[in-house]
C-alpha cells in the first residue's frame, strides 16, 4: 500500500483494507519490520475487533524479505523514471508497474508466464494499447 505517512492511521487503514477481501483469514502472527506506527496500530486494530485477541505482531527487520524482494522491481523501475513529482503521479506510476509485474509473473488468469505472445494480447485488450 502507497500512502505519503508511515503513521497508526495509514497503517489501520492497511489492515483493515487487507483483512477486508474476501480470501483472508485471520490471522494468527503479522509479521512487520521495525517501524513503530505498527504496535500503535495492530492495538488499535485489537481493541476495534479486526484482528482477534490471539493474533501476534512479529516485529523483526528481516523476517519478511520474501515479501520485500517482490518491491525490488518497482524500486528500479522508479528509480529510472527519476523518482516521482507528486504523490498522485506515484501512485498511478507505480500501480501501472505492478500490474505489468503481475502480468510478466504470470499472477493474471489464462495469461502464463512463459506465453509472451498471451501477454502481449492481454495487454492490447486490457488497456487498449499495442504492447
Amino acid at each position: 500500500m502507497l500512502s505519503e505517512t508511515r503513521h497508526q492511521e495509514a497503517t489501520t487503514i492497511f489492515f483493515k483494507e487487507i483483512l477486508g477481501n474476501a480470501h483472508c483469514v485471520q490471522p494468527r502472527v503479522i509479521d512487520v519490520d521495525k517501524n513503530a506506527a505498527y504496535p500503535s496500530a495492530f492495538e488499535a486494530c485489537k481493541q476495534s475487533e479486526i484482528f482477534s485477541q490471539d493474533t501476534k505482531l512479529c516485529k523483526i527487520k528481516y523476517l519478511n524479505n520474501t515479501i520485500e524482494q517482490d518491491q525490488i522491481f518497482t524500486k528500479r523501475r522508479v528509480a529510472y523514471s527519476q523518482w516521482l513529482q507528486s504523490f498522485i503521479t506515484a501512485k498511478a506510476t507505480i500501480a501501472g508497474y505492478e500490474t505489468m509485474h503481475m502480468i510478466r509473473k504470470g499472477q493474471v488468469k489464462n495469461v502464463g508466464k512463459e506465453d509472451v505472445i498471451i501477454q502481449i494480447k492481454y495487454i492490447e485488450k486490457f488497456f487498449g494499447i499495442a504492447a
